[in-house]
């Protein structure tokens, strides 16, 4: 029997996601990458391909406090949610980019992508928050002693629109190609028989990622079976606590993503976890 080509997709392992210390930190996901990392060393020799999605900001960029201010100057508090109305009413005003500020505010709300969400400034390019989380990178490097290469794919280099999936960002920019569908990563997994997937957080980057290779993979046009390749590692990734509307209000960050995990389901795609070695997966495995 011809062995099955395996890859490991892993979104945002990144300190500031990952360390109790980062800026951002998902609770957790240390402890979700303390599985990873182990997972990936129990099944160096059955991992043919490593992917691994890297949140990159600068630290001017539109999901930032730095990028609004109210009427006073005062900028808005992490985690706050901005409107197209809330701009257009004065509440927040852009200080950089106005008109392409709000014209992404109003696409986000016509094309249904999630609200836009004020985040602590995170994953500045080249600082600590932006290096992969030490435990999995050594796991990683352990199996590249077999002559193997990881690939990383940064997201969210343009400061104009947020950048969640691994495969676009949430408002493709018209001639920005940093921004549009990523055909070299989806043509790299499609190789493979399955795509193993986890990292950070399950809430967003995870959910939109899976959410992309899903409408993706529902287009007739593009004749491509690539979700139905993932296996969702379900205790390798972690939410984001809370929600848009506050601490303990509803719906939280992960009911609202939750229905791209229930679609995934109803389409056979496979739930797995950290326990399960990546013999034991069958194409044929009933989602869990």
């Amino acid at each position: 029997m011809k062995k099955q080509k395996n890859a490991l997709l892993i979104i945002d392992p990144q300190n500031d996601f990952c360390h109790p210390n980062g800026s951002l930190f998902v609770p957790g996901a240390d402890e979700d990458n303390k599985r990873l990392a182990q997972w990936i060393l129990d099944n160096n020799e059955d991992i043919d391909t490593v992917v691994i999605s890297l949140d990159s900001h600068q630290p001017n960029d539109i999901a930032h406090p730095v990028w609004f201010q109210d009427k006073d100057g005062n900028a808005p508090n992490p985690f706050s949610v901005i409107t197209a109305e809330d701009v257009e009413n004065g509440t927040w005003s852009a200080k950089f980019f106005p008109s392409n500020t709000l014209k992404y505010l109003k696409a986000l709300e016509s094309e249904g992508e999630f609200p836009h969400v004020i985040w602590p400034q995170h994953c500045i390019v080249g600082s600590w928050g932006h290096n992969i989380d030490e435990r999995v990178l050594k796991a990683v490097e352990s199996w590249t002693t077999n002559g193997k290469f990881y690939r990383t794919v940064a997201k969210g280099t343009n400061p104009l629109t947020e950048h969640f999936g691994i495969f676009r960002a949430n408002i493709p920019l018209t001639g920005q190609p940093e921004t549009q569908l990523n055909f070299g990563i989806i043509k790299l997994l499609e190789e493979h028989d399955n795509v193993f997937f986890a990292g950070q957080a399950k809430s967003h980057c995870v959910a939109n990622s899976l959410k992309q290779v899903i409408e993706y993979t529902k287009d007739k046009k593009n004749k491509s079976d690539l979700a139905n390749k993932f296996v969702i590692m379900t205790d390798c990734m972690s939410d984001v606590p809370g929600g848009p509307n506050g601490p303990g209000t509803t719906p939280t960050f992960g009911e609202l993503a939750q229905s791209i995990y229930d679609e995934a389901k109803s389409m056979g795609i496979r739930f797995s976890d950290s326990t399960t070695r990546i013999t034991n997966i069958s194409k044929t495995a009933v989602t869990a």
